[in-house]
């Protein structure tokens, strides 16, 4: 559906007034684009998340402050979402994305919505979405707006109205689940579009479709499936002689696409990060080892053809969740002498890859973070090199340092040309990996075979593992990166940023999850501003000029896979998370706060109620494995878009086989697990949290 406000107007007059319709983006403009406007998910085509316009500089950025704010709150249940998307902005008008996919188009120089798509997502999506419902981008093109829905499509809207001109289904199966969360990426003349959902056992690909008509262009399987079944295009063939023939296709294999692409119009390249493993253990995946292409790579593919130029895969036989969906940075660099047009990545595996993005010959790669799995990449092989038990889980759990969100995970770096540095919100967590005994695949749920449950808990158990106190503690900062020297240039630990950065060409910005949105000295990493929101921010910035105005706006919300791991120092622990554009300019004023959280206290477990001791151990074993991914811990710990099931009123308890079994709360994203679990199941489940209501009402 869509909803058109009377602010259409100004875009229609907007339109009226310039050469080209409004939303005119495209190849000319992009080779010549004018610092004013913020043109792509990037701010150029280099997708370097960097604007040259300095008119908020080192010397007067102590001015800042609020411009304006629009509600972008999540428009299906009663329930705080994650806002990850980097605002569009063209002519005047800002294009962005929130939860499930909804699109709003905005005045950019008062906030004011022109008009807003909301997808007709099925809500019941929400649970196969292993990070919350979160969309982390639209691109703009010649009058249109392209956005994938949490549940599949991808839509193409008129830049001016917001009407749908064209609606497909990117999915190649719907009994399993696919969800898409990744932003479109425009290639010459077609646009392509990822999904999500390794996590639960999918095959990952990327699909192709025209830009006016929505016709499908082509496929690119990023995994092979069974060998048995014949391959859809030759790279499969070549991938399949790198997994066991004997693999757990069922599982699909994983290799999805949710970040952000590149692509370089000169060099034709479209190019794609692909994710993990599904399951994580190659001993369940492909038990016979392997590199198990493409999982875990960067593919240049030519947009016309589909055929595959290059590849490099970051982490051979990926066990770990290491991604290499992070973002793709294009830049033209220096290097001993010789111009290079390079791609840089800094992916979950902890290394940051410099490659020559014409050929993807491995240029250089070093650690940007904590690494303890691999001492080193070998430079004639680009293949990472293995400490002496390469932190191999199989057979007992090991100390892993980066943990499975990365020493950088979705929120994109920046670079920026003046400095040539690279700005990564950047962390190292340990985490101690443990495989579940056994793996069968199993619908609608997480198949990675990883215990989420205890997976901080084991630290206990591996004291011959760590070496200092430093193995235990986490540490979180802004990193200046020099990529040429392949060395830290700066540091700031900020004591929890979480947001995506933007530079310009004196100032780094980013947001934390404590609720504050800071400007940086971008040489020396000094902080100049910091404004309290009260909302934690994960999405990148944007910058644009209206009228010699500068204003820097970034989305406001906090979500995602971090949400059933709240650190105590979020601000969602002090005011609701409410899901906000929020643009700042010099001159501006006092940010207004969302209110305070309300406290929910435990209600009196029901009085007729008995825990049945004997069934708690399975309940808690069975809460970990379906329900702790979404609704988290328990008490004090929780902080969750999903309800803390440790405090159910009286009327839940009655119907709790009723949600969990025949999915009567679906509206809000709870569906049914009947294909999952039994009713003794879910009583288990059901005792487990009883038990832990009275314990919490007893306190």
């Amino acid at each position: 559906m869509k909803k058109i406000s009377a602010f259409l107007f100004l875009a229609i007059a907007l339109s009226c007034s310039k050469e080209n319709p409004v939303g005119w983006v495209d190849q000319q403009r992009l080779n010549n684009q004018h610092a004013k406007d913020w043109l792509t998910l990037g701010g150029n085509q280099q997708m370097q998340h960097y604007s040259p316009l300095n008119k908020v500089n080192t010397s007067n950025v102590q001015q800042l402050g609020f411009a304006w704010e629009y509600d972008a709150s999540t428009h299906i249940g009663n329930v705080p979402r994650g806002l990850e998307a980097t605002p569009i902005v063209v002519d005047g008008v800002m294009y962005t994305s929130g939860a499930w996919g909804a699109v709003y188009a905005l005045d950019a120089r008062t906030g004011k919505g022109l008009w807003q798509y909301l997808p007709p997502v099925d809500a019941s999506y929400a649970r196969r979405s292993c990070c919350d419902v979160v969309n982390r981008g639209v691109a703009v093109w010649q009058g249109k707006v392209y956005v994938g829905t949490l549940d599949g499509y991808l839509v193409c809207l008129d830049a001016a109205t917001g009407a749908v001109l064209w609606r497909v289904d990117t999915f190649t199966d719907r009994t399993v689940a696919y969800t898409i969360t990744s932003p479109p990426q425009v290639a010459g003349n077609i646009v392509m579009i990822g999904n999500s959902g390794a996590e639960f056992g999918v095959r990952g690909y990327v699909t192709a479709y025209d830009l006016v008509s929505g016709e499908q262009k082509w496929r690119f399987f990023i995994v092979p499936g069974d060998p048995k079944n014949g391959f859809e295009h030759p790279e499969m063939e070549v991938a399949s002689k790198t997994w066991d023939a004997n693999s757990h296709w069922q599982s699909g294999g994983g290799g999805t696409a949710w970040g952000e692409s590149a692509y370089d119009a000169e060099l034709n390249l479209l190019y794609v990060g692909t994710g993990n493993a599904s399951p994580y253990p190659i001993w369940f995946r492909s038990p016979n080892g392997g590199d198990n292409l493409y999982l875990a790579s960067i593919l240049a593919i030519n947009p016309d053809d589909r055929r595959l130029v290059w590849h490099y895969q970051t982490t051979p036989g990926e066990i770990w969740d290491y991604t290499a969906t992070q973002n793709l940075v294009l830049a033209d660099v220096k290097i001993a002498d010789k111009s290079r047009k390079v791609l840089m990545t800094a992916p979950k595996n902890g290394f940051f890859y410099v490659l020559d993005r014409a050929t993807g010959e491995l240029i250089s790669a070093e650690k940007y973070t904590k690494v303890n799995w691999a001492s080193h990449v070998d430079m004639k092989t680009g293949r990472p090199v293995l400490t002496e038990n390469g932190q191999s889980y199989k057979d007992k759990p090991r100390l892993v340092v980066p943990y499975l969100g990365g020493g950088h995970v979705w929120q994109p770096m920046s670079y920026n040309p003046e400095t040539g540095l690279v700005y990564i919100p950047e962390r190292a967590v340990p985490q101690v990996f443990k495989t579940f005994d056994g793996y069968k695949w199993l619908p609608d749920v997480d198949n990675t075979n990883l215990d989420y449950g205890n997976m901080f808990k084991f630290m206990k158990n591996v004291p011959d593992q760590i070496k200092s106190a430093e193995d235990t503690l986490r540490s979180e900062s802004l990193l200046a990166w020099d990529p040429i020297a392949q060395k830290v240039a700066w540091k700031f630990p900020d004591g929890g940023p979480d947001g995506g950065t933007m530079s310009t060409p004196e100032l780094v910005f980013q947001g934390t999850r404590t609720g504050y949105f800071n400007a940086h000295d971008a040489k020396t990493g000094e902080k100049l501003k910091s404004i309290f929101t009260g909302i934690g921010i994960m999405a990148a910035p944007t910058t644009y000029e209206i009228d010699g105005e500068q204003y820097i706006a970034v989305m406001a919300g906090y979500g995602g896979a971090e949400t059933s791991a709240y650190l105590p120092d979020g601000v969602a622990f002090q005011y609701q998370n409410t899901g906000k554009i929020l643009a700042f300019k010099l001159g501006g004023g006092e940010t207004p706060l969302p209110p305070k959280l309300m406290k929910i206290e435990t209600p009196a477990p029901p009085a007729n109620m008995v825990v049945k001791t004997e069934l708690l151990e399975k309940g808690a074993a069975l809460y970990d494995f379906y329900c702790f991914i979404c609704h988290g811990a328990f008490g004090d710990r929780h902080l969750s878009q999903h309800p803390d099931l440790s405090k159910l009123p009286e009327a839940k308890h009655l119907l709790f086989n009723n949600i969990v079994l025949k999915g009567i709360l679906k509206e809000n994203g709870m569906a049914s697990f009947s294909n999952s679990l039994s009713e003794e199941d879910v009583e288990a489940i059901h005792q487990f949290l009883l038990k832990k209501q009275i314990d919490n009402y007893k306190r």
